[in-house]
């Protein structure tokens, strides 16, 4: 019984080796899977929606977008020169890069970019300077090249002023609150535009609602840019600009050249002059001279987003309103064309566009046009003001809402004579001056013809 014993314990032993092996390979195994289980079922949580704004959204959310991540790349782009010229700003003003502890920054090495930036910027009058690095200059269509020697400039006198146009009975030093700025781009001679608009949807003074009837203030300002002999074939109507002005007192003019790819400067001037003259304005209205605007209609619609910050206001520190919306174009590339007139070369620009806002008319709350206004400057000027305008939001972290109201490419030709069919409009592109005042008049009282 003991030799039994004795080799029982011998062949558990045994068993105990060969089995262990097994064991500890089969542990593994099972580590091994249910590590690959967990990797493929992992999904990363959820980025909570950060409070931006209240607006309208094409899904009807109560928040506005948030962009997550830059538009333009961090790294420099070799041969376009608007990304090497940002892209030294960019490390300019980032933080990390600044100075030494005592906060003082350090002036970057020079190099070719930022020597021909010193040198043009004390010369933006007479436009003489160094031109940045860039092939086949003389290749680029006149207007681009034209835009790259004073794209460096962002100062310019301003010859027609309206300092009280935001004040009380207009000498007051009191300042005024206009529940809506409209700044309208026009040019020297389009004066039947503006007395169109003058006439119908761009009317100062108080303006009521369609719809609640409780409506608001309303300014108007044209911005014009120089338009005469000067500056090519123009005829000089400095006269009648100035009449014009006489009797209006809406206009406001500077000393640049008026042209498609200055139009940027329009955005950055306006936004200095309402700083300085109109600071109070709750919403701007920015457009061109050839829309339309259902201009109780969309003093209906601020005053509901009014409304909707009371409603966010508790819950958070904010103390303005982040409001953009238009008829906004996502993932758009430049025109590489040519012989349009949005051509912008690669190596001028490389890169998809950011969200921006087309057609003709914007609308956004005055605390954004401020905010605006700082980030511009650090941010490069860019030929198209509509995407610069895309440009200096993302820039804030914020994106435009698109709103259907806004229509860019008009209504169906069989519904343009109905009035009906303009009921959830808000802008509309394009109208001559004769079509302004008669879609005007067959607007009134839509509610009751509807």
């Amino acid at each position: 019984m003991g030799r039994c014993c004795r080799c029982c314990r011998c062949n558990g032993r045994l068993l105990c080796m060969c089995l262990l092996p097994c064991m500890m390979t089969g542990h593994l195994l099972i580590y091994i899977m249910v590590s690959i289980f967990v990797t493929i079922s992992y999904s990363p949580p959820k980025i909570t929606t950060h409070y931006v704004a209240p607006g309208f959204s094409a899904n009807s959310a109560a928040l506005a977008s948030h962009p997550l991540s830059p538009f333009w790349n961090l790294r420099l782009q070799d041969n376009a020169l608007w990304n090497r010229l940002q892209h030294a700003w960019d490390r300019q003003h980032n933080p990390l890069l600044r100075g030494n502890a005592t906060g003082v920054m350090r002036k970057p090495k020079a190099n070719t970019d930022t020597e021909v930036e010193d040198d043009c910027v004390s010369d933006c009058v007479s436009q003489k300077c160094l031109l940045p690095r860039m092939n086949d200059f003389n290749g680029l269509p006149e207007q681009m090249k034209a835009f790259i020697r004073s794209m460096h400039c962002r100062e310019y006198p301003l010859l027609i002023n309206q300092p009280n146009m935001c004040r009380k009975n207009n000498i007051s030093l009191d300042l005024e609150t206009p529940m809506l700025l409209m700044a309208v781009k026009s040019q020297v001679g389009n004066f039947e535009n503006r007395q169109a608009i003058r006439e119908t949807w761009g009317r100062s003074g108080f303006v009521k609602g369609e719809s609640n009837r409780k409506g608001g203030l309303v300014r108007t300002v044209f911005l014009l840019g120089r338009q005469d002999s000067s500056m090519g074939p123009h005829p000089d109507l400095k006269n009648l600009l100035d009449l014009e002005n006489q009797k209006y007192g809406d206009i406001l003019l500077w000393d640049f050249k008026d042209t498609f790819f200055n139009l940027t400067l329009k955005d950055l001037l306006f936004w200095q002059w309402m700083q300085r003259h109109c600071p109070t304005a709750m919403f701007v209205f920015k457009g061109d001279d050839d829309v339309f605007v259902r201009t109780g209609a969309l003093l209906d619609y601020l005053h509901k987003q009014w409304q909707e910050l009371y409603q966010w206001r508790p819950h958070t520190n904010d103390s303005g309103i982040d409001l953009f919306v238009g008829d906004v174009i996502n993932y758009a590339m430049p025109n590489r064309e040519p012989s349009t007139k949005y051509y912008i070369p690669e190596r001028f620009y490389k890169g998809v566009y950011p969200p921006y806002a087309g057609g003709g008319g914007v609308v956004y709350s005055g605390s954004l046009a401020l905010r605006l206004k700082e980030v511009s400057e650090r941010v490069r000027l860019f030929p198209i003001d509509d995407v610069y305008l895309g440009m200096c939001l993302h820039r804030l972290g914020l994106s435009p809402n698109h709103h259907p109201g806004f229509l860019t490419f008009d209504l169906p030709q069989t519904d343009r004579g109905n009035p009906c069919a303009y009921r959830s409009v808000l802008l509309v592109h394009r109208r001559t001056p004769k079509e302004m005042l008669t879609l005007f008049q067959q607007l009134q009282n839509l509610s009751g013809q509807c």
